[in-house]
Parts: C-alpha cells; structure tokens; sequence
C-alpha cells in the first residue's frame, strides 16, 4: 500500500493549503495519538518547530489533536530537527514531532514523525497513521484529556548535549567563525555552542521574522556567508538550514564545500581513529563519483541508497554502520544522533581543524569531484516523467555519456519538481545531455 500524505521527509505542502492546514494537522496529532496511545497508560509526544510563522498555527493544531486522544503533550519551541530526536529518546516520549520544511522558503512547511527510539517512523508506521486520519478516531474521555505544557529547558538540554561531540578538553581558541543559521531554528544554539567551545564568532541569520526564513541565506543561499567569510577574515564558515539538520562549510578563501566533501573528511578521519564502522560510508545515489573514488583510494567502502535521509538512516541501522549523509548537507553520525545534525557536523570539521592545524582549505577539499550538473523543473498537474518524449531524451542521454558518466532522474519527495542530474568526465558533453533532458522535461511539464 503506498503512503497518501506522506512523502520521502514526513508531510509536507503550502502552509494553509492541503494538506498543512491546520485541520490536517488536527487530525495528524489525532492519528498519530491513537496510534501511539493503545492503553490506557500515560503516554507523551514531544514537539518541536522551526521559525516560519505557519509553524505556530500548526503546533497548535497538532497538541489539541494529541490531547485529545489523551497524550501528554510537552512543547520545545523552536529547536533543530535533530533535538526533537534526542528529546524525544532521552524525555521517554512516544513520538516526537517537528514542524519544519527544512530548506524551504517560509510558504511552506512540514510535519516530521520521529518513533521512543529518535528515529523517523518507517514507511509501515505512517502507512497505518494515514488509516487512522482517514476514519473514525476514538477520543478520549474528558477526564483523560492530555496535559500540555511548555519545556523550557529542552534547547538547553541539546546545547550540552552538542558540545559532547567535540572531544573533551579541546577547545576552539584563535577560531573565527562565520555561523549562518539561516534566520532559522539553529538560530540560538549554533552560535552558542561555538562561543561556549572557545570560538569568536560572527552570526548570521538569527534575527527570524516568520518569514526570512532560508531567504537568500543558510546552506541553500551560502553566498553571503562566503562573502562575510572574506571581508572579516574568519577562518571557516558554517551554514546551516532552517531546521539545522544540513551544512554547508566555506573555507577562509571563500569556497563551499558539500556534504559529499565534509562526509569524505569525517570518513577517512574515523577511519584513521578506529572509528568508523565496517570502513563503510552510507552515502544516496546524488553522491559525486569522485567520493566513491577518494573512498577506494583509502580502502573504505561507499553504500549507496535512494534518495532521502530516512534511507540513508535505514542503511545504516540495518548494516551496523555510524556514518553516513547526503550530498546536499545530511550528515548522519549515529555515535551522537538518529538524524541529521548540521552542527554536529560542523563541529566534526572544526575538530579536523585543531587536531591537524590545517587551514579549512586544505580540509575542506579532500577529493576532486567528476563534473556534476544538477536541473530542477517544477511542473503543475502532469508527472513529466511519464511521457515518451522524455523517456527517449533519458534513454538518448544515457547512450552518449555510456561509459563516461552517469544520470539519475527523479521526482522531489517533498516538491512538485523534476530533478534532472549528471555526471560525466567531459564537462561539455554532460553539459548538453542535462540540457537536452531538462528541455524534455519542461515540454512535457
């Protein structure tokens, strides 16, 4: 049975437009509440959100739908996606919940499920949530209406957990730091943290409106952060999301480097400490070839998986692996967390940086990527995919890069978008296979 509302990364669409509107999010909690509260047992979900300003009328919805199956509900505010994980394990929760769309600008917005255990719900789990929001939810009786109550310690609690990731005794003294924290729910704890660890440090995007949210700043816009980077002469940049669960890091001479280069870094420096589980990285399909080459090299391995942060996790649950991420700034440490952890990876980085005293530029750089183009079309009603004319552009493309690159086409888990990406060693030649293609696509959109 496929999923009806959930997607690759929890719910998510236009906030007040189906399905994140709050009745949804009313019955989402509702749902959710049954699912998790099966006796008559006191039962807790823990919930946390970003900045946007749909997120406060989502919470809402969302605590009287627990509370009205009869679940304690405790409300974080605003922390990053991987407190509520944490949170949720270490506070006994059922579930856990946050309200974010992550990278995306502040009209949309999302609603993340995460199990006891810290780690998002799998596929079976939201499969039979979606049942309950679809028929008759049981309530509770009035006496057993669910307490609420606001945590106020909860983003503290994270902070002192962050700073574990960063080994005991060293300190982060003579660093100037660029942190971007996207006008986001990193906003307080990034840059806190850093000073805490000894580092001088110069914010970004921590003045959130409800609306700047990811808005030409944060890892998807580093643009500016580079820009701060040079003109302050700081030593390293670190940009998060909206949620803070991806990064971005900007050398002192203003370059960016991936997830693809920080997951090489951490990798092959586990790898040298004893650390790193089956010498395996567990890396998507979006991974640049040069990654899986730079591994070879070191005699470690590189798992691939689909798309989506929640399959990387599973890969690694069900392997025994500690590392793994995505391209786009997931990096996923289960050593510290069950989810991806934009500042604890940043961290991890800025631990290269003392223990080598090595500038971020030789650091941040540690394999030469294969030539890489990536389109995204956004498209209306009709699936671009299924029509003929761009299976014969896919199939054409395939045929002239042969053994020379590779591409990979897909649909958004959480956007209505095409996206269309190539590799190749020629730059020209993959440059005209990923135009044909996404010329295709937008036809047929």
């Amino acid at each position: 049975m496929g999923r009806k509302y959930f997607g690759t990364d929890g719910v998510r669409g236009l906030a007040n437009t189906h399905p994140m509107t709050a009745e949804m999010a009313l019955k989402l909690g509702a749902a959710a509440g049954r699912y998790f509260r099966r006796d008559q047992k006191s039962h807790r979900v823990v919930i946390g959100k970003d900045t946007r300003r749909s997120s406060y009328m989502i919470e809402a919805a969302l605590t009287a739908g627990f509370a009205s199956t009869g679940m304690e509900v405790f409300l974080l505010g605003p922390v990053p996606t991987p407190a509520v994980g944490m949170l949720a394990r270490s506070m006994r929760a059922d579930v856990g919940v946050m309200i974010s769309a992550s990278h995306n600008p502040y009209h949309d917005n999302g609603i993340k499920f995460f199990g006891p255990d810290g780690f998002k719900l799998s596929d079976t789990a939201e499969e039979e949530i979606e049942q309950l929001v679809d028929g008759e939810i049981n309530l509770a009786a009035p006496e057993n209406i669910g307490h609420v109550k606001r945590i106020d310690d909860g983003l503290g609690r994270y902070m002192e957990f962050s700073k574990t990731a960063f080994p005991r005794g060293k300190v982060l003294d003579g660093i100037k730091v660029v942190i971007d924290c996207a006008n986001g729910a990193g906003y307080k704890a990034a840059p806190t943290v850093l000073w805490e660890l000894g580092a001088e440090v110069i914010p970004m995007g921590i003045t959130p409106d409800g609306f700047n949210i990811n808005s030409n700043c944060g890892s998807t816009h580093p643009q500016i952060a580079a820009q701060m980077v040079i003109g302050t002469g700081a030593d390293v940049g670190i940009c998060l999301d909206g949620d803070a669960d991806r990064v971005m890091i900007i050398d002192e001479k203003g370059k960016v480097a991936d997830g693809d280069q920080l997951m090489g870094l951490i990798a092959c420096q586990w790898a040298d400490l004893g650390r790193l589980a089956e010498d395996t990285l567990v890396a998507t399909v979006m991974s640049n070839m040069g990654l899986e080459k730079h591994l070879t090299g070191r005699g470690l391995n590189l798992l691939r998986t689909g798309v989506g942060d929640r399959y990387v996790v599973q890969a690694m649950r069900q392997g025994g692996y500690n590392l793994g991420g995505e391209q786009s700034g997931h990096i996923v440490m289960s050593d510290f967390v069950t989810t991806g952890d934009g500042l604890l990876a940043g961290l991890q980085f800025l631990r290269a940086m003392v223990e080598t005293q090595k500038p971020a530029s030789e650091l941040a750089g540690v394999f030469e990527p294969y030539p890489q183009l990536l389109e995204n079309i956004r498209y209306q009603n009709t699936d671009p995919l299924l029509s003929s004319h761009v299976h014969e552009a896919i199939n054409d493309g395939e045929a002239e890069l042969g053994a020379k690159g590779r591409l990979l086409i897909r649909k958004s888990g959480t956007e209505p978008l095409v996206r269309v990406m190539g590799e190749c060693e020629d730059a020209a030649l993959l440059q005209k296979v990923v135009t044909d293609i996404s010329n295709a696509v937008r036809a047929a959109a």
